[in-house]
């Protein structure tokens, strides 16, 4: 079978024999100094009129430097990745929290606590009344953004009830709290259903493969819907079809050998590419943790830190444009390290159980993941902007449109810069206004002066000044560039 990026079935665009010839290519020329070289020098982002252009890797050449041991070259690297990300994405950070509303499951993933078997883990859905008291309690803490989560179970977890949760979170106005954008992350599901998904207004659709190895696939899936390896990872092509344009990627990292997974990954990105003329939204990296009766040193393909730093750093140059996302399931100092390679957004103060949010402490009994960074939002948004980023919880280009290629092209051009920036300030004032202890609100309007000054546009500052004395008078407009 030839590899075939254009293809809609699984097994051509995540060809098993083509992964397999790029390993062997990436080995052969790890220690190829002056193919490297080309290489790093197509990643650099160019200087243009307007901004930054950026060509981007294929997976092959990608996978070569993913196998380089050159230390000076893997600097180089971090170097290149560090450039890109403040090329298109600037040293913003977007916040969000996950939401998880039920932990039934039909399926029997092996890594994952939610298997039908474990007769261990409490088993909860949240009523409608349920999901307002978890909302407001991330309201209270100054989220705007969710990506809510379920286990996959036509009868506890339909997808009316799905849609029924998102209509519920966008009605919760509480104080000066909204939920603007819900992202979703459930099972793969059909065409029909993605539409209704998209009618609800929904922002992302994320689905993690979890592995493109398809033996391995349907030998950690072996019971259940999520055994069928081609419905699942076709979905992102129906979602696209239902009429959701952005869409987020990702891999476990951990459930196999992680040269493979990239390789897999950067030809997913590319088939999207192909057939739809745009890429995915984002692109996640998660790594295999301990749960309830979940032992990551079971599986034999763990990733230390050294090498997670550099596939973060590899796919921000094989995919410039995307956004990557980093969990609570890493440790303040990987995150911290993570941040200056790629990562565009993060969460904060996550709970990964449900209704985690109205429990007084965590409860570990039901959690789909032990939770490594437990700070508080308010030290995450401290944390950002004392290393040199400004937390941002913006969501204009959802609510104006700009989704999809839309999105994508002003992000090609350089343009986004002009509206995320000022919006990231503006959306960082609300917080530090209304939710921020007096250390972080101090250091915060320290930040927003001084970053203020990097917009270019004098009539844009200018708006964004001015947006921001009133948000700090209390005359709030939903204003957004």
């Amino acid at each position: 079978m030839i590899y075939n990026p254009s293809s809609l079935q699984a097994e051509e665009f995540i060809n098993h024999d083509e992964i397999q010839a790029t390993l062997a290519y990436a080995e052969e020329n790890k220690n190829n100094l002056p193919l490297i070289d080309a290489i790093l020098e197509k990643a650099r982002p160019k200087k243009t009129e307007t901004g930054y252009t950026c060509e981007g890797l294929n997976h092959r050449e990608a996978s070569v430097l993913l196998a380089c041991e050159n230390e000076e070259k893997i600097q180089e690297m971090y170097r290149i990745a560090e450039e890109i990300k403040l090329a298109f994405y600037g040293n913003r950070i977007v916040i969000f929290a996950p939401l998880y509303l039920s932990n039934y499951c039909v399926n029997s993933c092996v890594y994952c606590p939610y298997h039908a078997k474990n007769k261990d883990i409490a088993r909860k859905k949240l009523t409608q009344e349920e999901i307002r008291t978890e909302v407001i309690a991330l309201q209270d803490m100054g989220h705007k953004r969710l990506v809510i989560e379920t286990g996959e179970d036509p009868v506890h977890a339909p997808i009316e009830y799905v849609l029924e949760s998102i209509k519920t979170i966008y009605g919760v106005h509480h104080k000066n709290g909204d939920i603007r954008r819900v992202n979703v992350n459930i099972a793969a599901t059909t065409v029909e259903n993605y539409r209704k998904l998209k009618d609800a207004g929904i922002g992302t659709y994320i689905l993690f493969q979890e592995t493109y190895h398809k033996e391995s696939y349907e030998q950690l899936h072996p019971t259940g819907p999520k055994h069928d390896y081609a419905y699942h990872t076709e979905a992102m092509d129906r979602a696209m079809e239902g009429g959701i344009d952005d869409v987020g990627l990702g891999v476990l990292f951990g459930l196999e050998r992680y040269k493979y997974e990239f390789a897999g990954l950067l030809m997913h990105a590319e088939h999207l590419e192909a057939v739809h003329g745009v890429g995915p939204h984002t692109i996640s990296v998660p790594r295999l943790k301990k749960a309830n009766d979940i032992d990551p040193d079971t599986f034999d393909n763990g990733i230390d830190d050294d090498t997670f730093a550099k596939i973060t750093a590899c796919i921000r140059m094989a995919v410039p444009y995307t956004g990557m996302i980093i969990s609570t399931r890493e440790s303040e100092e990987v995150r911290t390290k993570l941040l200056r390679l790629g990562i565009s957004q993060a969460s904060g103060a996550s709970r990964t159980s449900v209704g985690g949010y109205t429990e007084e402490e965590r409860p570990h009994d039901s959690e789909q993941f032990d939770v490594s960074d437990q700070r508080t939002l308010d030290e995450i948004v401290r944390w950002l902007m004392e290393t040199n980023h400004i937390p941002s919880f913006c969501t204009a280009c959802y609510r104006l449109g700009r989704t999809g290629d839309r999105f994508m092209s002003l992000c090609k051009s350089g343009q986004i810069l002009n509206c995320c920036h000022p919006n990231a300030l503006m959306t960082l004032s609300e917080y530090l206004q209304d939710y921020a202890t007096p250390e972080t609100k101090q250091l915060g309007y320290e930040v927003i002066q001084k970053e203020l000054q990097k917009i270019p546009n004098p009539k844009v500052r200018q708006i964004a000044e001015q947006n921001i004395k009133d948000i700090q008078n209390s005359n709030r407009r939903d204003f957004r560039f």
